[in-house]
């Protein structure tokens, strides 16, 4: 995958578990949802009861917290290419986070690139877990613009 190739923004990020993929990304989901845009999570695993757990610690309102659980955090990659499908056909605004092992998300990466080829609105995160690719993530990062992490999106240099 090289960053010149796709036609999507596409930004990366590492992560050591669930929890921490949900930690990273809860505050770049939850900034979307107020903005009207649309989330999609596809993961290799459910992540229905880690989510839960974590949005019940953390410090939102009880509506922020809802919208973040209607999200569909179940490993249910044919429906959420159906939304992927409508959405962009409709052109709107669309994060997709991609967990899962490298092979998982360039096959999911490869299907999104054919179904929504002129779409602009749509954004990927690419999300891998570090035990998968601690040797590599070095050449992982080289292959995007930005970086997500806890404290929000970053270009590479400046990372």
């Amino acid at each position: 995958m090289n960053k010149t190739d796709l036609t999507k923004e596409k930004t990366c990020a590492i992560f050591a578990s669930d929890y921490h993929f949900e930690m990273i990304s809860l505050p770049y989901i939850e900034k979307n949802l107020e903005k009207n845009n649309k989330v999609i999570i596809l993961t290799e695993n459910n992540l229905e009861d880690t989510i839960e757990k974590l949005v019940s610690k953390v410090n939102l309102s009880e509506e922020k917290k809802k919208k973040i659980l209607n999200l569909n955090w179940k490993q249910d990659d044919l429906n959420k290419f159906k939304e992927i499908k409508e959405y962009s056909q409709n052109k709107q605004e669309t994060v997709i986070f991609i967990k899962g092992k490298e092979n998982y998300i360039k096959n999911i990466n490869e299907n999104i690139e054919k179904w929504t080829k002129e779409n602009e609105k749509i954004k990927i995160i690419d999300c891998y877990e570090i035990d998968e690719n601690t040797v590599r993530s070095g050449n992982i990062i080289n292959n995007y613009s930005k970086i997500l992490s806890t404290s929000g999106e970053k270009r590479i240099t400046n990372v």
